[in-house]
């Protein structure tokens, strides 16, 4: 069969769907099977029943396969397929999902017109497949022009405690392109930028007193901190989009006892570092010279909750008229879209690789009882995926 060197359009396109559309019926067995299988990240026996699964058709493919084992979740798994031409494309994923053991069994998998429900398929397991059968779509037209295609399937993108950013950033070192497998947003955008994210907690120290019979001996933690936070407060948009969000606070322990100690803990987002980095320092300079007489204050950075930014940097803009063009052949109109949420193509971007989120099929509701993906968006979605590995080494 013809190798493809770029995605024309016309006949080509065509073919392309007609391959995928043939396949539908067994896309979405698979994708019940998949969604079948419990894959909470904590449930580290289902996460490495995905990865199985995942493993055996990827080496049916003709990947070499590596698994990364981690001792309070599943395995991590990359699939390197090799090419005849050159490039570097990264599909990355994540198998673990938020649900716990028994959700697949008391909601399994349905289709509903153009609706299809189930636990995790919009987060991500339909993206992960979207992957494969890209994959699988090439080879049936014998394109092989690319030097290396890796496929990331990460297990522990749920988590607050994070293990697989330096496999990320590893693999992704020196791709020319990152695609995320993540759904498309509900209205079929792509993502093209995430803001960067810290969370850090502000500690006050005060003294405690007898609030009745000698409250001029204590220092009060809890008004001591409600100050420097309403300080901290006002570096909202103090760069563009720059958020600050005191998202809990606690201290003392009854109403009689002037508080010694107060905590609060703060999300802080920006589109890039550099205005992450400002936001930082400002911070740290209110906490600093907060002047509070009697009570000390302590910024501390939470280092397992640190993501970088997907920036908006000219390689991404490239990737995205790219799979804009992509889509124009496919018949349809795609967009880029912001985001303030992070995804693991933010840790794959610090290494300087452009990339793209949002390629699996639209979706949404993801984490909820309602998690959904639309079945008309499989076969296009697809083969913008594979369209647009076409194009990037083309």
């Amino acid at each position: 069969m013809k190798k493809w060197r770029a995605l024309p359009g016309g006949d080509s396109t065509q073919h392309l769907l007609d391959y995928l559309n043939s396949r539908l019926d067994n896309y979405l067995s698979d994708l019940r099977s998949l969604v079948a299988i419990d894959s909470g990240s904590e449930y580290k026996e289902g996460v490495n029943r995905v990865q199985d699964w995942l493993q055996a058709r990827l080496e049916a493919l003709g990947c070499v396969v590596e698994r990364y084992p981690e001792a309070l979740y599943g395995d991590h798994l990359l699939a390197t397929l090799r090419g005849d031409g050159a490039g570097k494309i990264v599909l990355l994923g994540h198998s673990d999902t938020v649900y716990p053991e028994g959700t697949a069994a008391q909601r399994p998998m349905t289709i509903v017109d153009d609706i299809i429900h189930g636990p995790g398929i919009c987060d991500m397991k339909a993206g992960l497949l979207s992957g494969i059968y890209a994959l699988e779509a090439l080879q049936a037209f014998g394109f092989h022009d690319f030097g290396t295609i890796a496929f990331l399937s990460v297990s522990d993108e749920e988590t607050g405690e994070r293990c697989s950013p330096p496999l990320i950033r590893a693999t992704s070192q020196g791709a020319d392109a990152v695609l995320t497998l993540e759904a498309a947003r509900e209205n079929g955008d792509i993502v093209t930028a995430r803001k960067a994210i810290a969370w850090y907690t502000l500690e006050a120290r005060g003294r405690s007193a007898h609030a009745g019979v000698e409250p001029e001996k204590g220092r009060n933690a809890i008004m001591g901190l409600a100050q420097v936070l309403h300080a901290l407060n006002q570096l909202n948009g103090c760069r563009p989009d720059v958020t600050i969000n005191v998202g809990t606070i606690d201290g003392g322990s009854r109403p009689s006892v002037v508080p010694d100690l107060a905590r609060a803990q703060l999300d802080l987002r920006a589109w890039s570092q550099n205005d992450m980095d400002a936001a930082a320092l400002a911070m740290d300079s209110i906490v600093t010279s907060a002047a509070v007489d009697g009570l000390s204050f302590k910024l501390t950075q939470q280092r397992d909750s640190v993501a970088p930014p997907l920036e908006y940097t000219r390689g991404v803009q490239h990737l995205e008229k790219l799979a804009q063009s992509v889509a124009q052949e496919l018949d349809f109109t795609l967009h880029g879209a912001r985001t303030g949420g992070s995804s693991d193509i933010c840790f794959a971007a610090e290494t300087g690789a452009p990339g793209l989120d949002g390629l699996g099929p639209i979706g949404g509701l993801d984490h909820g009882p309602n998690e959904y993906i639309e079945l008309s968006s499989i076969v296009p979605r697809t083969a913008l995926l594979a369209g647009l590995v076409i194009k990037i080494v083309g």
